[in-house]
């Protein structure tokens, strides 16, 4: 075959691919992120015609199945197909199931982000901290240690608190994504070098080397960080370890935090830039409020 026929050939192979991929959501009949066990064969084929045939409530111009394939990690696909799966569960008529889910916080477009939320409460003794401990302002970071915007959230932060020195301290909390496999272990690894006074140089490896975060790593970071190595095995794996990782997720569920990074601000999620020049103007806020308070 001349060459112009063999290239006109792989770019219709390609197309063909192509087109066959962005359509493949129409006829899966599994989705991420979505459970139709429980269900009859007659409501799963119910339930995937509802979310082969709606639009996505986050906007995104994408039905709802669609959605679930070319960006699982949204939330309001998910959340909608959950509300609506649960209905047809409890023995809902699929205009029932498609009214309540409508209904649910997942039913419409969310929110334009605000600066600032209202405060709320988020414990942190015992938490890791750099800054002053009489700070006026009060960071409070939920991150994950394979996140590329927690990475990124590093020096933009560190930028913040050395332009307020005295004013301003960072606490971080910890909040693995089920989406990285490594994150879980790592913030374990984190807190196992918390015992020891050791959390910011663990840190700084971990995120330096996030993209290999498996235990055999861990491990030789932490050799290189001046822990007690049998200790910090035995504080990795540990029930306490543990559970200390579940408090963080947790608080961050019950705060809020759909992602990562976020960041307080005296209690309030913060929904701008990490970068220095947009966080002064909300510092500098806070800091008249602390002053007139005095």
């Amino acid at each position: 075959m001349p060459k112009r026929g063999r290239y006109a050939a792989a770019a219709l192979l390609l197309a063909g691919a192509a087109l066959l991929f962005a359509q493949e959501w129409q006829t899966m009949t599994q989705l991420p992120g979505v459970d139709l066990t429980g269900l009859s064969p007659a409501k799963t084929n119910t339930a995937l015609r509802l979310l082969r045939n709606h639009n996505c409530s986050c906007g995104c111009d994408m039905k709802m199945a669609e959605c679930r394939v070319k960006d699982p990690g949204c939330g309001w696909s998910k959340g909608w197909a959950n509300e609506m799966l649960s209905a047809l569960r409890q023995g809902k008529d699929e205009n029932a199931a498609l009214t309540l889910a409508a209904a649910s916080r997942w039913g419409h477009p969310p929110a334009p982000p605000k600066l600032l939320d209202k405060p709320v409460q988020i414990p942190v003794a015992g938490s890791p901290e750099k800054g002053p401990a009489d700070a006026a302002v009060t960071l409070v970071e939920f991150s994950d240690f394979q996140c590329p915007y927690c990475a990124k959230a590093i020096k933009q932060l560190d930028a913040v608190l050395k332009a307020y020195p005295t004013q301003v301290k960072l606490i971080f909390k910890q909040y693995p994504l089920d989406s990285h496999g490594q994150a879980l272990l790592a913030a374990q690894a984190a807190i196992a070098a918390h015992q020891q006074g050791r959390f910011w140089a663990m840190h700084d490896a971990m995120f330096a080397n996030r993209s290999n975060l498996a235990r055999p790593s861990l491990m030789a970071m932490a050799g290189t960080i001046g822990v007690e190595m049998k200790r910090f095995t035995s504080d990795l794996d540990s029930v306490s370890t543990r559970k200390t990782v579940e408090q963080d997720t947790q608080d961050g569920d019950k705060a809020g935090v759909e992602g990562t990074p976020t960041v307080f601000i005296n209690g309030q999620k913060y929904g701008g830039s990490l970068d220095l020049e947009p966080m002064k103007s909300v510092i500098d806020a806070e800091l008249k409020k602390s002053a007139k308070k005095k």
